[in-house]
C-alpha cells in the first residue's frame, strides 16, 4: 500500500529542509557583539577605532537600545550619534555606552543590522531601531505630525540652551548666520531662504551663543511673515506665521519667543512602524 502524501506535501519518508543562513548568521552576529565589553560613547574611545566599516549597538544606563551598520568607517558613524544625542534633553551622554565589530565591505550587502534586529526582535524589542533615532530629515510633509508617546523625539526632544558651535562675534549676512546654525547645530534645522537674504545682516553679541539665543535673533531679521518653530525633533523656518504645528513647543516670530504644548499620540510606536534611517 503506498503512503499517501500528507496535505502539506510531507510524509513519512520525505520532508523539507530548510536551512536560514540569514538567521545563522544574526546569530553569531549577537553572540560575537555579547562577548564584547562597552565603552562610553566619548571622542577618546572613538579615537581608538579603525577607519573600517561594521556594526554596533547602543546602551543606556546599561540597556540595550539600538543596533546599526557603519557603511564606510565605525567611528564616523559613531561620532553622529553622539553629536546627536549631545543636542537632546533627559539623557545624560555619561550614561550612554557601545560597542562594535568590524565586517567586510561586501558583508553590507546583507544587510547586517538588519540580521541583529531580527535576532532581537525575537527576545523583545530594541527601543530606538524603528522609533525615529536614526530618521533622516522626515522633509516637509511630517512636519505637522502628531508622534506618538514613545517616539525618540518626544522622550529626548532637542536641546536650544545648547550653544550653537562656530559662530563668531560681530556683523554677519542674514544667508551666512543661517549656513552657520545649520551647520552649528546636532539636530537639524531645515529652513527656507529668505527674501534678500545676502544683503540683510545679523550682529552676533557674543560667542557661545544658545541656539534659543541664536533663533530670537534670527527671527528679528525676518520678513514679519516668517517664523522659526522648534518642533520635538528639529527646527524648521518658513514663510507661514502664525501657522502651528502639533510637535511644536517654541516659536520665534520677529523677536518675540512664544511656547507652546506639543501635541503627543497616547499610542505607541509598534515594532512594525517604520522609519527611514539615515
Amino acid at each position: 500500500m503506498t503512503q499517501a502524501a500528507r496535505p502539506n506535501g510531507r510524509g513519512t519518508y520525505h520532508d523539507d529542509f530548510r536551512l536560514s543562513i540569514t538567521k545563522a548568521l544574526g546569530d553569531q552576529l549577537a553572540d560575537a557583539l555579547s562577548h564584547l565589553g562597552r565603552a562610553p560613547l566619548a571622542d577618546e574611545n572613538l579615537v581608538q577605532l579603525d577607519e573600517r566599516p561594521g556594526v554596533y549597538q547602543l546602551y543606556l544606563g546599561g540597556d540595550f537600545v539600538y543596533v546599526g551598520k557603519a557603511d564606510k568607517t565605525l567611528p564616523g558613524r559613531l561620532r553622529n550619534h553622539l553629536r546627536k544625542l549631545s543636542g537632546r534633553r533627559n539623557i545624560d551622554l555619561d550614561d550612554v555606552a557601545f560597542s562594535c565589530l568590524y565586517v567586510a565591505e561586501d558583508f553590507s550587502a546583507l544587510a547586517p543590522e538588519q540580521l541583529l534586529i531580527s535576532h532581537h526582535k525575537e527576545m523583545g524589542s530594541i527601543p530606538w531601531n524603528n522609533n525615529g533615532f536614526g530618521n533622516k530629515d522626515p522633509g516637509r510633509q511630517r512636519d505637522s505630525t502628531i508622534l506618538k508617546k514613545n517616539h525618540f523625539d518626544v522622550v529626548f526632544p532637542i536641546d536650544l540652551d545648547r550653544p550653537v558651535e562656530g559662530l563668531v562675534p560681530g556683523d554677519t549676512s542674514l544667508h551666512a548666520f543661517l549656513k552657520a546654525l545649520k551647520s552649528g547645530l546636532p539636530y537639524n534645522f531645515r529652513y527656507a531662504e529668505p527674501p534678500r537674504s545676502k544683503s540683510s545682516f545679523v550682529t552676533v553679541p557674543h560667542a557661545g551663543l544658545s541656539a534659543n539665543e541664536a533663533f530670537r535673533l534670527l527671527s528679528e531679521a525676518l520678513p514679519e511673515a516668517w517664523q522659526v518653530a522648534a518642533l520635538m525633533g528639529y527646527v524648521i523656518m518658513y514663510a507661514d506665521s502664525p501657522n502651528e504645528y502639533k510637535s511644536a513647543w517654541r516659536y520665534f516670530r520677529s523677536g518675540t519667543v512664544v511656547e507652546a504644548e506639543p501635541e503627543a499620540s497616547p499610542e505607541e510606536i509598534g515594532q512594525d512602524d517604520l522609519f527611514d534611517e539615515e
